[in-house]
């Protein structure tokens, strides 16, 4: 009765008022899942847009201009920004918008020889412990990226080659590696400025890598695996 007389409510009726809070306090994280949603819809593009060359290193580009171009508000472009800010694909301009950084090939010879010291290890060392029927699982993850590379599809096979990489290495269980991985990854795939557009028997050659390399796993062909692995990376330090 004491803590009633001080609430000036019924205990049952604070309980009835708390749930409904709860269920008001519910709806706020969809609203928030829907926002990032957009935001993450706009990242993807941008990405891809990046890929593809249709961002152009040095070039300056508005929030708000890019907003129209994708049906939304300014603010999920700029928060889409500043995450490839971070990335390293773009710098901040205050009060004009976003440049697409540049990039040498050396900078990108030097991305492909710190990805071959980290994966070729790590991917020789799960060719030894790795079951066959594991490696077998990757199968459509190649299928698909030998799919996009047959379309000419760029950054459709940047996203495919991600996921074969990121498939692959996710088998030694070790997330901080593969997030490592990934993110290297997907700064070596921003074309050099003015560069020709890579072309489809590129990535035809390059998803047949994938598919060969899967193939020597699958039987457990450790003797190929290695010169597959080193050759994979190999004609990416060629711009060095």
């Amino acid at each position: 009765m004491l803590w009633r007389r001080r609430s000036g409510r019924d205990p049952e009726e604070d309980r009835v008022h708390e749930a409904a809070h709860g269920r008001a306090a519910a709806l706020v994280p969809a609203q928030k899942v829907l926002r990032h949603s957009v935001r993450g819809q706009v990242l993807d593009a941008l990405r891809a847009a990046l890929v593809d060359g249709e961002l152009v290193p040095g070039e300056i580009y508005s929030g708000p201009a890019l907003g129209e171009r994708f049906g939304v508000s300014a603010t999920p472009v700029r928060e889409a920004m500043q995450q490839l800010a971070l990335e390293g694909a773009v710098e901040c301009l205050p009060n004009r918008g976003f440049r697409v950084l540049s990039r040498t090939p050396r900078t990108l010879a030097e991305l492909a020889e710190v990805r071959a010291l980290l994966e070729v290890p790590v991917m020789l060392g799960l060719a030894r412990t790795v079951p066959a029927r594991a490696w077998a699982a990757l199968r459509p993850t190649a299928a698909a990226a030998a799919e996009a590379a047959e379309a000419g599809d760029l950054a459709g096979y940047a996203d495919a080659d991600r996921a074969f990489h990121r498939e692959a290495l996710s088998l030694g269980g070790n997330e901080q590696l593969v997030a490592v991985a990934q993110e290297l990854h997907r700064r070596s795939q921003w074309p050099l400025p003015g560069a020709p557009r890579t072309r489809r028997a590129e990535l035809v050659a390059d998803a047949a890598e994938h598919t060969a390399l899967l193939e020597a796993l699958i039987a457990g062909d450790l003797p190929l695996v290695e010169p597959l692995l080193r050759a994979h990376f190999a004609a990416r330090f060629s711009t060095r």
